[in-house]
């Protein structure tokens, strides 16, 4: 199964069938990737999915250290 960024989400919408919206991590756009991990208090384990699909996507990342 691919990687899933949140659950996924069921509505129903009257007069139609029951929707269901999967959020792939495959899906996310690469904005929304970086946007995440550099979020303030991101969850560890989402944010190491996050930094993989970035790398696999082939785009390199530099990390700093911050200084106090």
């Amino acid at each position: 199964m691919p990687t899933k960024f949140r659950p996924t989400e069921s509505y129903k919408v009257k007069g139609q069938p029951r929707q269901t919206t999967h959020y792939y991590i495959k899906m996310m756009s690469n904005d929304a990737l970086l946007e995440y991990i550099n979020s303030n208090n991101p969850i560890p384990k989402r944010r190491v999915k996050c930094i993989n699909e970035l790398q696999r996507r082939g785009i390199k990342l530099t990390f700093n250290a911050l200084y106090r």
